[in-house]
């Protein structure tokens, strides 16, 4: 069991804030220890150069780590007490020290802020199959005006590599026009008549797809 890795996912660490947290900088490696339940055990936190975080509880009784927070078919009321706890730090950890990537490039997850930020709704994560496929609703309606996928390139064109695509909806003849546009693409599994799709990587700049999500927006009845 990786708590770190389930509780930081979609995660990025801001460096900035991990001193006034209480992280000490050492050759580049941030360090954090925390004592809990009555000084039984310590959490040990680093974070690496890359943002890559790990973790350790070490049971001060015995100097040694106490892995039985990790296996999954310990459930007793103590060792789930521990994983709380521990859990509860690594939490506060991720509250105060990083910010969400809902996406894994980086115009996907600015142009994601940009829809919270203007439109107050997140990405919801539908289906546990694709757990990288955000939805975007409308409050009033609950209709989608755009859905953003991870997925392989070669579904889209002859590249290969895993990116992040948008699809929006739009009128026919703004279709029409945008697919003669380079880093525009026939909707990836929508209605091909009133949707399009966009790959999330810079080709396209993020105040036309700014223009083109505010479109969709409006014409989502």
């Amino acid at each position: 069991m990786n708590l770190e890795k389930e509780i930081f996912k979609k995660s990025k660490v801001e460096f900035d804030k991990l001193v006034p947290f209480g992280f000490k900088k050492e050759n580049n490696i941030y360090k954090y220890s925390e004592v809990f339940m009555d000084s039984t055990f310590i959490a040990d936190i680093t974070i690496n150069e890359d943002g890559r975080l790990t973790g350790k509880v070490i049971d001060l009784e015995i100097d040694d780590e106490y892995i039985n927070i990790r296996v999954e078919s310990e459930n007793g009321s103590f060792v789930n007490k521990v994983r709380d706890k521990y859990s509860n730090i690594l939490n506060r950890i991720k509250k105060e020290c990083f910010m969400t990537n809902y996406f894994i490039s980086d115009q996907s997850n600015r142009i994601t802020n940009y829809i919270i930020d203007k439109y107050k709704r997140e990405p919801e994560f539908l289906w546990e199959k694709y757990d990288d496929f955000g939805v975007f609703r409308k409050k009033e309606s609950g209709k989608w005006f755009a859905i953003m996928m991870t997925l392989d390139r070669s579904k889209i064109d002859n590249g290969a590599g895993e990116i992040v695509i948008i699809n929006v909806k739009v009128e026919p003849e703004l279709r029409d026009s945008l697919l003669k546009k380079k880093g525009y693409y026939e909707a990836y599994h929508m209605n091909k008549k009133s949707w399009i799709t966009i790959i999330l990587d810079d080709t396209v700049s993020d105040n036309d797809i700014k223009e083109l999500i505010d479109n969709s927006y409006s014409i989502i009845k």
